[in-house]
């Protein structure tokens, strides 16, 4: 059978009781939150990448990350968000095969490219604080090849169900489409595990290291009193700093979800993973697109001046904001 008479069959669209694991209600209840959110998340995306057009200052090399973050969640936002809402809307995928492999393969690219770049930040965090000496000769054509391995990786990753390694299927809810983890066989269990070590354990695992050794860093310059040695605003690297956790943990914090279903579905039957986690997994992995703007502005008080100055109209002359932030070899222009 294919999948889209997979999709329109009723009795075989979820394994949830030969029919959808929720009513009517609560698809809409579902889609009126995926329309507020992905309202919200481009709205408040836009307005980030406004402001970095707006104040030159704040296109440096480092920063440059940031603009790719933003970007990826555009991209969820102005694709994930309404397909799964249109979907949800009408009780099950509507968009066919085709649109079913194209919206799983942009989300998990979107998701994996994210994850990448807050790798690279980690990395320059370490580097700007615990070895200078390395950051020093960091160069534009550097923090852009790490950028553009972010993006391959992702590319990879997201590619790989299309060409049959795994496969992308609408899930439980027949609303959305997401990897096949109904289908936990070899070819699944494999992707899955690798999908895990490369785009979450190791990129944890790297950004631990990275800011705890920042953390006994920054402690131990503290304790000697000789910030002034760092050459660089303390400030200024604390809300940094801050920042870049900040968004680590909360990209944690929505995708272990999923990871948590694609490993249950993975060593379990798929059939005893409960519905709601089977909506709220997904749920929460495209939350990320949302927050970001507001970890920029909460976190990061340069970051909440320019967007501030920019909400106000005021003009490039009034913004006297001092916007880039000081990462010795990271405060590149992005223009040289």
């Amino acid at each position: 059978m294919g999948l889209d008479s997979l999709v329109n069959a009723s009795d075989e669209v979820v394994p949830y009781g030969g029919k959808s694991a929720f009513t009517q209600l609560e698809h809409n209840i579902v889609a009126s939150y995926l329309i507020t959110a992905g309202i919200v998340s481009l709205a408040s995306n836009i307005v980030v990448l406004l402001m970095f057009v707006k104040c030159k200052e704040l296109r440096t090399a480092t920063n440059a990350i940031i603009i790719n973050l933003a970007f990826t969640d555009i991209g969820v936002a102005a694709i994930g968000y309404p397909l799964s809402a249109a979907s949800d809307l009408h009780g099950s995928w509507k968009f066919g095969y085709t649109g079913c492999q194209i919206y799983a393969a942009l989300n998990i690219f979107f998701g994996m490219a994210s994850i990448g770049l807050l790798t690279v930040v980690a990395i320059d965090r370490y580097l700007s604080i615990c070895r200078p000496d390395i950051g020093q000769k960091m160069t534009v054509r550097s923090y852009t090849l790490l950028i553009l391995a972010a993006w391959l990786n992702a590319v990879f990753w997201s590619s790989m169900p299309i060409v049959g390694w795994s496969g992308y299927a609408p899930d439980p809810t027949g609303a959305t489409c997401t990897i096949n983890w109904r289908q936990n066989d070899a070819s699944f269990v494999s992707y899955t595990m690798a999908v895990i070590a490369v785009n979450f354990v190791v990129p944890l695992g790297v950004m631990f290291y990275c800011y705890y050794n920042v953390s006994i860093t920054m402690k131990r310059f503290k304790a000697s009193n000789c910030l002034e040695n760092l050459n660089m605003d303390w400030s200024d690297q604390m809300d940094v700093t801050r920042m870049s956790v900040v968004m680590i943990v909360m990209f944690l914090v929505a995708w272990s979800p999923y990871s948590i279903v694609c490993l249950w579905a993975s060593f379990s039957d798929p059939k005893n993973i409960p519905a709601a986690m089977a909506i709220i997994a997904p749920l929460f992995a495209k939350s990320s697109t949302f927050y970001n703007p507001c970890i920029y502005v909460v976190a990061n008080k340069k970051f909440r001046r320019a967007i501030i100055g920019m909400l106000r109209c005021q003009t490039r002359q009034r913004m006297t904001i001092n916007i880039e932030v000081p990462m010795t070899a990271s405060q590149i222009p992005l223009t040289q």
